[in-house]
């Protein structure tokens, strides 16, 4: 009876905690008429998020995600694309169902899919993603990252989140297969990281109508340090730093031909990681030198593509501290979506959240904008462009 009772009251107790202090309305930070849009067609945004009960808290959304979420049926088929580096990519195109497109097939919009650090186009996150896309009837393509996918690198140089080369390779290669087809890209943590600097470096000639982030890392220096404390260390970190030295060992051959793959194979961590192989295979003189480069935050004021980004303040990977608010509150193009839970590509919700979560969400309704209102959009970016208007913003409520 003692044991029931402490059970009956702990639960009371998180019930009561639940309903009083977790389920908030996400914080839009965006300058008018951007704001404007995303509140008329994504009426998401301004709509309570209630997060699982039982898993409300950042660390606990991250993982279960990755242990409860379902895999949608998607099918693939798979196009390669030779680098000017003599290397090789994998674009996997979901096959196509039924669509809104069917009588003008050429015309039907396109999304691009980047995923995290390591991952391909078998991620839960992305299988569900796609999925989404092709229930509203638009055509959608997964860039994989180099050698993440069973394809063999051909060379000593797999991906970094500063290296844009890959992604401007696949736009183009998708504007010139699909010409009058509206391109958006889609970049989930490192992915998003890839999408931003693209963004950043490609200004007005990007290929793209529109772009979207998850999770993404905005200081890689913050992120690092986040990282390295002793839970994330233990829960996050390791098994990252040990997914990417399975990468390394797999291609250990050709790594080994330009750099230390047993000083690489060493790493403890993604900072040591990222000094051993990261900098040095894509030039740089230190780790450092390298985070400083790829911080998407440097390039915002160049972006001139609309881009949503959703974030989770108690994300392990990407702390509060680190979003750019001045600069979504001062850049038209820039939208800021910031949950007060969520974790790292977690955003569960539901009971049992295994088929569903507000991250899916966000996407359908954004995407669907995108696409329905395509003119109003670029409109409302233009008008903004130059303007000193700024955004009334709403705190989490």
């Amino acid at each position: 009876m003692l044991g029931l009772s402490l059970l009956l009251g702990f639960s009371t107790a998180l019930v009561a905690y639940y309903w009083a202090r977790v389920p908030k309305r996400p914080l839009l930070v965006a300058c008018q008429p951007f704001r404007s849009f995303l509140e008329k067609y994504c009426p998401i945004v301004s709509e309570t998020f209630y997060p699982t009960l039982w898993c409300f808290e950042g660390r606990l959304q991250t993982i279960v995600r990755v242990f409860l979420q379902s895999r949608p049926c998607v099918s693939y088929h798979s196009q390669v694309l030779q680098t000017a580096d003599g290397g090789q990519l994998l674009l996997d195109w979901a096959d196509e169902g039924g669509s809104v497109y069917d009588s003008d097939p050429e015309s039907c919009p396109i999304v691009l899919f980047l995923p995290g650090l390591t991952g391909n186009s078998q991620e839960t996150y992305i299988l569900h993603l796609v999925h989404s896309a092709q229930q509203q009837g638009y055509r959608a393509v997964v860039l994989n990252n180099r050698g993440c996918k069973g394809e063999e690198l051909l060379t000593h140089r797999a991906f970094c989140a500063n290296s844009t080369e890959d992604l401007e390779l696949v736009v183009g290669c998708i504007k010139s297969q699909f010409p009058r087809a509206p391109l958006m890209a889609v970049g989930v943590s490192l992915g998003g990281m890839l999408v931003l600097n693209y963004l950043g470096r490609k200004g007005q000639d990007s290929g793209l109508v529109a772009a979207m982030t998850f999770s993404v890392s905005w200081d890689p220096f913050e992120t690092t340090y986040s990282l390295e404390r002793p839970l994330n260390l233990v829960l996050f970190n390791q098994r990252l730093t040990n997914n990417l030295r399975k990468l390394i060992q797999r291609h250990k051959k050709i790594v080994g031909e330009k750099l230390d793959v047993d000083h690489i194979l060493k790493a403890q961590s993604i900072r040591e990681f990222d000094e051993r192989y990261t900098a040095v295979a894509f030039g740089y003189k230190s780790c450092e030198e390298y985070y400083k480069a790829a911080s998407p935050r440097w390039k915002i004021p160049r972006i001139r593509v609309p881009v949503l980004c959703l974030n989770s303040s108690d994300d392990p990977f990407s702390p509060q501290h680190a979003l750019p608010m001045e600069a979504a509150r001062s850049v038209p193009t820039l939208a800021l979506l910031v949950t007060s839970r969520g974790g790292h590509i977690g955003f569960l919700e539901g009971l049992l959240p295994r088929h569903r979560s507000y991250m899916n969400r966000v996407f359908a309704q954004f995407v669907a904008a995108v696409f329905k209102h395509q003119e109003e959009l670029e409109a409302a970016v233009v008008a903004a462009d130059g303007s000193e208007e700024g955004t009334g913003q709403a705190a989490f409520s």
